[in-house]
């Protein structure tokens, strides 16, 4: 890529419209973050769960609305890479792409897992692989194929957790008075499952990354940002209330699978298997939305030269990122054949508070006026509060994970830098 009488580099085509946009940020958010996230956090919050769960979804509207106003500017794959690159510069860009390219690989493969688990657990790792390969199959068609696969699953999902919200708060075990506000678990519980919550708010990052590839991004992804986001929320809502108000904030801290132990103590065990299903679907959903997501990043840094120049290819015919799908699906069918990743909701969450807290510091500089700088500035301030809010070993993963990224992006530019190095052309 040179700066002037070079070709330029390949685009993706735009097919995506408004509805697709929303419909794809609601398979990544309305995901099998509801069916997994819920107990962790009333682990940590107590009575807080539903404080915890408003905390989250104010960090998220600041992240959203930074991140449509951004979009609209640079609608280019990548997102927060392409946001901080531009905005702050190449490392902040860079550090972006890494913490969102690493945290979210890891949740491919947790997601996968948790397909696996749901559908023949004495197989899980097995049943994941085959999940990853058939997803990225899909992708690999062109991404109108992935919409019209997500919007399936987005409507399963939804009748289940439909269902599950109707059969509890109609129950005779429904009790209001499980649903009294406190904060058993103190301020740094009802923060710590904001930042777990705050795994299942993310999936509106994916219509971001996806802006070279929707019609018209400076007006959709701003309507599709928020409508996907609003319309999760009110999901998010809905589920916990139901929730809380069959088992209680200490039964759903310990439950196992807390959708499926509500429905059951609500006296209809029948629905159940129902409910177990409806987990290995939302996280079909997820995965391939993460694919989705990742991919693209990954395109977006290849081109830049950060990862391989190979993995910056589009493909002739479907007009996808055939080689970083296929590269991004092979590391995670690896790992879901042979690592354990379910653990990996903290890390995934403090890598991308990371990665919106670069995309509000990037939003802070399109205006001066104070009015303009609220909504990035609180969100900011949110996703440095809850990543360090999260449990310890995640904050200490995620921190380890973040530094090496640092090194080998100091490591890249001493190589480049090099006069004994032949010069590979200017860099951005």
């Amino acid at each position: 890529m040179t700066q002037s009488g070079a070709e330029s580099p390949p685009e993706l085509r735009r097919t995506l419209g408004v509805g697709d946009a929303v419909v794809i940020g609601l398979g990544s958010m309305v995901g099998a973050g509801v069916f997994v996230a819920l107990g962790p956090a009333a682990r940590a919050a107590g009575s807080g769960l539903l404080l915890g769960l408003a905390t989250a979804a104010v960090v998220a509207y600041c992240n959203a609305m930074s991140s449509a106003r951004l979009a609209a500017l640079y609608p280019a794959s990548g997102g927060t890479y392409v946001y901080g690159r531009e905005r702050l510069g190449a490392f902040w860009g860079y550090l972006a792409g890494w913490s969102f390219v690493v945290g979210k690989t890891a949740s491919c493969a947790a997601m996968a897992l948790t397909v696996g688990t749901y559908v023949w657990p004495d197989q899980a790792h097995a049943v994941a692989v085959v999940a990853v390969v058939a997803l990225t199959a899909v992708n690999y068609g062109g991404v109108q194929k992935s919409a019209w696969l997500t919007r399936a699953i987005v409507a399963v999902v939804l009748a289940v957790l439909a269902s599950v919200v109707v059969v509890s708060l109609t129950s005779d075990a429904a009790d209001a008075g499980r649903l009294e506000a406190g904060a058993s678990g103190g301020v740094g519980g009802v923060l710590q499952a904001a930042g777990l919550l705050f795994f299942a708010f993310a999936g509106y990052a994916r219509i971001a990354t996806l802006g070279e590839e929707v019609r018209d991004p400076s007006r959709t992804i701003p309507r599709a940002i928020p409508t996907a986001l609003g319309i999760a929320l009110v999901v998010y809502a809905a589920v916990s209330v139901a929730v809380l108000s069959v088992l209680g904030s200490d039964g759903l801290g310990h439950a196992t699978a807390p959708l499926a132990d509500a429905v059951r103590a609500a006296g209809v065990p029948g629905l159940v298997p129902v409910v177990r299903a409806g987990a290995a679907v939302a996280a079909l959903g997820s995965l391939l939305a993460l694919i989705l997501g990742v991919s693209r990043t990954t395109l977006a840094m290849a081109r830049d030269r950060h990862l391989p120049g190979a993995l910056a290819a589009v493909h002739p015919r479907f007009q996808v990122p055939h080689r970083a799908e296929l590269a991004v699906g092979a590391v995670v069918a690896v790992l879901a054949a042979t690592v354990d990743v379910r653990g990996a909701v903290g890390f995934s969450s403090f890598g991308v508070l990371a990665y919106y807290a670069v995309a509000n510091a990037s939003a802070w500089t399109l205006s001066s006026a104070p009015a303009s700088r609220v909504v990035p500035g609180v969100g900011f301030l949110g996703c440095v509060t809850l990543a360090f809010a999260l449990p310890a070993v995640s904050v200490v993963v995620g921190a380890g994970v973040l530094g090496l990224g640092v090194v080998a992006y100091g490591v890249r530019r001493w190589w480049s830098a090099s006069p004994s190095r032949p010069s590979a052309g200017p860099r951005r």
